[in-house]
């Protein structure tokens, strides 16, 4: 066989929220991948190094976990009002295909970085020393994202004194409102696809199961710890290392997915593994992070756990907390029961490693609840630019 030389694709790793991926312009992927379908898809599969029968992504630019097995494609906004259109892939370690489903919130937080640095805003508009306002359409899902970047010297500022939990070192941060997170229908109902704050369902090899549905930010399967014999508290490991309990979530999880409407069929999940989430809450408790760092109830009004990519996520996916922060602001949802009832517009929730606050912003029309707004914050960094390598025999050319 005459081998070629190896694709050669201009590519930034980034770092967004508690997140990593490659991302790309539109224009500089090749010609075959410019549109969406399958040989863009083992474009970037390939890019990532799945399928990996190993778990380890050696052979590729992503990290083995569903955090930073992502790529982004960034290109001219294709809706009015807008600087750029973001689209957002999850891959598989296993699988040879990408969830395009639904949105990464952390991810969010680099794309008005990327667009900046990149050329997508006019100079004119972009402060030298202040916030440079960036409106996102999430492509994913038909949604406007408003980032604000921090500038110093005429160029994105990257480096800071923000937090992060799940992030190591401090870096700039940056706010981000999440506009009109869920997807109402006319009469309001897809905020919860049943038209229930709670719903109660049967589940093959479970049984009957106690939920709060909803779409807002991303769908997701709410359920309350103590029903799966949890306390909230639990870390990456107590959940990860039992198969049994993987096996139940995910169970839950095809069968809420269909009850939303989300699918036809339990069968049909295994396609679908980006969304719906399916996560897990309790009220607060005392409880020691991933790092090490003390949580104290006091601080926090809830615990939340979530399940990513079949696996318990190391800190809170940035959708998830959109959910949280909605279904929280709603009195009856099991979210809000375990943040202690009554109506809120913030809530700081207990993950595994440490805390996040989110606000929410919901109102009630002709008996339905609606979601207008969430806000929260999160920091972004250019890890390495440059071009990605991908052997041409290994993708589709097309």
């Amino acid at each position: 066989m005459d081998f070629k030389p190896q694709l050669k694709i201009p590519g930034t790793y980034m770092r967004g929220g508690t997140s990593k991926g490659v991302f790309f312009r539109l224009q500089d992927l090749p010609d075959f991948a410019q549109q969406p379908g399958k040989a863009r898809d083992a474009l970037l599969v390939r890019v990532i190094g799945s399928p990996d029968p190993y778990g380890k992504h050696t052979d590729g630019m992503g990290g083995a976990t569903s955090s930073t097995s992502k790529v982004v494609i960034i290109s001219p906004p294709s809706v009015a009002d807008h600087d750029v259109d973001y689209l957002y892939g999850q891959v598989p370690i296993d699988g040879d295909f990408i969830d395009w489903s639904g949105n990464c919130g952390n991810l969010s937080s680099a794309v008005g970085p990327f667009a900046i640095a990149n050329g997508f805003i006019d100079p004119a508009r972009l402060p030298r020393d202040g916030i440079a306002t960036v409106r996102i359409w999430q492509a994913n899902i038909g949604k406007t994202i408003v980032a604000h970047v921090p500038m110093a010297n005429g160029e994105v500022q990257e480096t800071g004194d923000f937090e992060l939990d799940g992030v190591t070192f401090p870096a700039a941060e940056i706010a981000l409102e999440f506009l009109d997170p869920a997807d109402e229908g006319e009469d309001g109902s897809a905020m919860f696809p049943t038209g229930n704050v709670v719903d109660e369902f049967e589940v093959a090899g479970v049984g009957t199961v106690r939920a709060t549905l909803i779409n807002s930010g991303v769908p997701v399967v709410f359920l309350d710890a103590a029903a799966l014999g949890l306390d909230g508290s639990e870390l990456q490991p107590a959940i990860n290392d039992d198969a049994a309990l993987l096996a139940k979530l995910e169970a839950i999880r095809a069968a809420g997915a269909v009850r939303m409407g989300l699918i036809g069929d339990v069968a049909e999940a295994a396609k679908r593994p980006l969304t719906p989430k399916v996560a897990f809450v309790a009220p607060p408790k005392d409880y020691v992070s991933s790092s090490g760092k003390p949580v104290g109830a006091t601080d926090i009004d809830l615990l939340a756990r979530a399940i990513s990519m079949g696996k318990l996520h190391h800190a809170m996916m940035g959708t998830a907390s959109v959910a949280i922060a909605t279904a929280a602001a709603v009195p009856g949802t099991i979210v809000n029961a375990a943040a202690g009832g009554g109506t809120r517009d913030v809530v700081r929730f207990g993950h595994p490693s440490g805390t996040l606050r989110v606000g929410a912003e919901v109102k009630q029309v002709d008996g339905q609840w609606l979601a207008t707004k969430a806000v929260m914050s999160r920091s972004a960094r250019v890890l390495m630019e440059g071009v990605v390598r991908v052997p041409r025999e290994q993708v589709a050319a097309g």
